[in-house]
């Protein structure tokens, strides 16, 4: 299993908690809240990409 799941499970509920409050509250721009969602979201992905890298990598160097 790839190391970052537990750790995004992890991160990604008090986030969500944080997210939900703010899309709640009327005094936040919306579209603030859109783009700290997808900067979320991209850098999840590039997070799991170098880890998939480095897991492939490692594969490889093993004897």
């Amino acid at each position: 299993m790839n190391p970052l799941v537990p750790l995004f499970i992890l991160l990604s509920l008090p986030l969500a908690a944080i997210g939900l409050v703010l899309y709640t509250d009327t005094g936040i721009e919306p579209a603030l809240f859109y783009a700290a969602v997808k900067t979320f979201v991209i850098l999840g992905v590039i997070a799991g990409a170098m880890s998939f890298g480095a897991m492939k990598l490692s594969e490889r160097t093993k004897p």
